[in-house]
């Protein structure tokens, strides 16, 4: 693709990397067959061709968003299939990272649109505020019919989204060290994260359990935050920069204490974001290096399994549909290692159909654009529940959480069903299940 930006536009270095991957563009449209949106609106304008010209056109220009490029670029689910298709390499992810910071610099977005994403940013990535938001949801859950008008939209999402029982706080969030069970094997540290100890506290447990299990000491270091992906999405790049500065600082700290093997993450969305940390604070000569280590070391936790030499196992006679994350399959290329370890752990594993196609949680996308998430998260069940297995696995809470409102299908993380297989107890979701 051909760019026409000046001297003095390429001298600020985020420009100067968009511009970049902009001629990487060859127009070829192999990405439309892939993108979610496009497959789902038809409109070229929702593809990522289409929304590489609308953010050529607003940087060469120099000029602020419009409601034009914030309607599209806020469709796209940054679930990154474009990336994965792309014969020429086009780093769409930080393509659209930089615009989407633009639009934030640049566009007064409607007073509820701003309202929304500020409680949004202010809650999320606070496991106490969203904790009390989720006990609250039960109180507005009875008004959720009169909200009709457009404007409210988000928050009827909100309520749909709110689990009706929140789960009480799980030992394994509080920070310490948990030490191995068997001989040492290993040191890693392993992030806590915002919504999924709220939401699903037995992921995390699972993971410590079974690594411990395993002869690995697992620490959460005191003073941990949000890996940052949620308000990074929302073009809130200081918010974002702030939280990974403070993060590669407390993992810098054992790092360079007792050691690490690893920094271990059971959110995919997570773990893609971390894995990045390198590249956002590349210009920042106090963090470039750390965060550059800290990247170096993230691993998702099967991708850290894998390297584990694990019992054998006999089959169990249970069918698994595995839905890969967008952001494993796509934003880490993740996609052998966890449907391995599960077959590994005796189960039988099931590809959906169409499985490169998001399931719409995307962060706080099913929030944001509620009718195209509630499009694709039908899409996905339909293709889940034609497998015709017994559970869903998968590496993300925002998917489980999604998935979880559109199906009766039991939906676990990869690291649950893992554990269980190596020693753990049956998992609370599959209690009185006839499984196995």
């Amino acid at each position: 693709m051909q760019t026409n930006f000046t001297p003095a536009q390429l001298a600020d270095p985020a420009v100067a990397e968009s511009e970049q991957i902009l001629r990487k563009c060859v127009h070829c449209g192999f990405c439309t067959a892939t993108c979610p949106t496009y497959v789902t609106l038809g409109n070229e304008l929702d593809s990522p061709r289409g929304r590489i010209y609308l953010i050529k056109d607003m940087l060469e220009n120099g000029r602020p968003a419009d409601a034009e490029v914030v309607t599209h670029i806020d469709r796209c689910l940054s679930c990154l299939a474009c990336v994965t298709t792309c014969p020429s390499g086009v780093d769409y992810m930080h393509l659209v990272d930089h615009a989407r910071a633009h639009i934030e610099k640049t566009y007064k977005r409607p007073l509820m649109n701003r309202l929304t994403r500020a409680i949004l940013a202010a809650v999320l990535p606070y496991p106490g505020r969203f904790r009390l938001a989720l006990n609250l949801a039960r109180f507005g859950r009875p008004f959720a019919g009169l909200m009709r008008g457009a404007a409210l939209k988000p928050f009827v999402a909100m309520l749909a989204l709110a689990p009706r029982r929140v789960p009480a706080a799980s030992d394994f969030a509080k920070p310490g060290s948990y030490p191995p069970e068997t001989e040492r094997r290993g040191r890693v540290a392993m992030l806590s994260g915002c919504a999924q100890p709220v939401l699903d506290p037995g992921i995390n447990a699972a993971a410590i359990r079974l690594l411990t299990r395993l002869g690995v000491e697992v620490v959460l270091p005191e003073g941990e935050v949000c890996c940052g992906s949620l308000v990074h999405h929302m073009g809130r790049a200081e918010q974002a920069l702030a939280s990974a500065r403070a993060n590669v600082d407390i993992w810098t700290r054992e790092i360079d204490g007792q050691g690490l093997d690893a920094i271990i993450i059971t959110a995919s969305g997570c773990g893609t974001t971390i894995k990045d940390y390198g590249h956002m604070l590349r210009l920042d000569p106090a963090y470039a290096a750390k965060a550059a280590k800290v990247s170096a070391l993230a691993r998702d936790i099967t991708e850290y399994l894998a390297t584990i030499e694990l019992p054998a196992q006999t089959p169990k006679g249970i069918t698994i549909a595995y839905h890969s994350a967008c952001s494993m399959q796509h934003g880490q290329r993740i996609t052998l290692a966890p449907k391995q370890l599960l077959k590994a752990a005796g189960f039988t594993v099931r590809d959906p159909a169409e499985g490169h196609l998001c399931c719409g949680s995307a962060g706080t996308y099913n929030i944001m654009q509620p009718e195209i998430s509630a499009t694709l998260k039908a899409r996905k069940v339909r293709n889940i529940e034609a497998t015709k297995a017994d559970i869903i696995a998968t590496g993300n809470i925002g998917c489980i959480t999604q998935i979880a409102t559109g199906t009766s299908m039991p939906i676990l993380h990869t690291v649950e069903l893992l554990d269980w297989a190596y020693g753990g107890a049956v998992p609370e979701k599959l209690t009185g299940l006839p499984l196995g």
